[in-house]
Formats: structure tokens, sequence, C-alpha cells
């Protein structure tokens, strides 16, 4: 080995790592494999509510680096790794489990394509991340991804209850739109920018107040109803914010056209 990298690596591993974040890294790996091992057991909503769980602490982790200021590349790498696990193997497998084994080989696909996807969107990511940050994310987040599957899973369990002949067929047709969706280059609201402490207008205080009475009553519901709207989000916001340039431009023409004529 290079003397040059030997060096390098044992001062690295002098330094240590942080522990606060790294902790919570750990929880958000834990709650992926008690995924994993709920679906084998077929305890399917068990295992969609470790899947959010494993959000929380995902979103967690990230925050309390940046506050604490003790973000590594290490804390980065062993998150992605975690990620792949928690929002990549076990939502695929729940799925697989819950509807695509009926479907052979294109069931057997679905599964390895939202796993690539993800793990292709955690490098995207980090690559990006590395060269400059910014409020929006390039393509659907896979927490994001792995909460949709998750809350559909618990409402179908409350209230929808999927037959035999349907419940295949939305599985198969969300695990290739969410894969896809991940690689994409929608643009999606990190909430990076969110203040929490700054003044809001009186209706966000009172809409805030009526999601949390909602999430209270009906919390399947309205856990599913909020990430999917998320999901949406990058979807219709691209188009649209296409078409708002480009009718801007044509009511701007004219007025070009009338100046120089």
């Amino acid at each position: 080995m290079n003397p040059r990298k030997r060096r390098r690596m044992i001062e690295l591993g002098k330094r240590g790592v942080y522990l606060l974040p790294n902790l919570f890294t750990t929880g958000n790996l834990f709650c992926g494999v008690f995924a994993i091992r709920a679906v084998f057991t077929k305890q399917y909503v068990g295992a969609a509510i470790a899947i959010l769980v494993a959000s929380v602490f995902d979103s967690l982790d990230g925050k309390l680096a940046r506050i604490t200021k003790t973000t590594s590349h290490f804390g980065m790498e062993y998150d992605s790794l975690s990620d792949v696990v928690s929002f990549g193997v076990a939502p695929g497998f729940l799925f697989y489990s819950l509807g695509l084994t009926g479907f052979g080989r294109l069931g057997w696909i679905a599964l390895f394509l939202y796993i690539a996807c993800g793990a292709m969107r955690l490098a995207r990511f980090n690559a990006y991340n590395a060269v400059s940050e910014s409020d929006r994310f390039v393509g659907l987040p896979i927490p994001a991804a792995a909460a949709l599957m998750a809350t559909l899973v618990i409402l179908d369990d409350y209230m929808l209850h999927f037959g035999k002949e349907v419940r295949p067929i939305v599985i198969l047709s969300m695990t290739y739109t969410l894969a896809f969706l991940m690689v994409s280059t929608l643009p999606y609201r990190s909430f990076k920018n969110l203040h929490l402490r700054d003044q809001k207008p009186f209706s966000v205080l009172v809409g805030t107040v009526l999601v949390m009475l909602v999430l209270f009553v009906e919390p399947q519901i309205m856990f599913f109803t909020i990430t999917l709207l998320y999901v949406l989000s990058g979807i219709i916001e691209k188009p649209s914010a296409i078409l708002y340039r480009l009718a801007h431009k044509k009511i701007e023409k004219p007025l070009v056209d009338g100046k120089t004529g």
C-alpha cells in the first residue's frame, strides 16, 4: 500500500466518529432490518410501521448533525448505506411479498429495479451534495418513495382491503412508477430553508392545527395523503413551471416587437 494512503487511513481511524447523529443513523438501520424480518414473518403492517419510524430517524440524524456541527463524510456514507436497507431493500421486499410474487420474472425485475434505482438516487444525491446544496432535490427522495409504499400498506389494512386481483396490479404499477421517479430529474422540495422561528401568516397556524387534528383522528388516511401529495408535487411542479415560462414569453414578445417596430 502507498505510504501516504496508509498514513491517511491511520489518521482517519484516530479521529473517531460523532456519536449522537450516528446513533440515530443506527436506529434507522435497525428499523430497516426489523422491517425485513417482519416481512419474512408476514407481519406486513409491522414492517410498514418500522419503515416509517426509520424515516423519522433518517430526518433527525441529518438535522442533529447540522445543529451540533458534527457533519462528517463517514456520517454521510453510513446514512446512505442505512437508507439502502431501510428505504430500498425493506420496502422492496415488503411489496414483493405482498403482491409481486405472482408476476414471476416481471415481479422480480420490479423488485430489483426499485432497489437499484433507490441506490442510484442516493449515489447521485451524494455526488451533487458534495458540489453544492440546494433547496430542491433532483428526483424523488428514496425515503419519500418508501413512505408512500408503507402508508399504502397501512391504509390497505385499515380500510381499502384490496382484493387478490387488484392488489398485485396496484403494487406492480406503483413499484415501477416510484423507481422511475427516483432516477428522474423532477424537482422536489427539500424544506431545508423552512424556518419555523420566523413569523408566519395566521392562516398557516390555522392550517397546521387542522392538519394535526386530522392526523390525530385518521392518521392512516392522512399520512398516506400527505405522502402522496408530496410524490405528486414533483410531477405537477415541473410542467407547471415550463407552461408558466412559455406563457410569460408569449406575453412579452408582442411588447418587444412593438418597441422595435
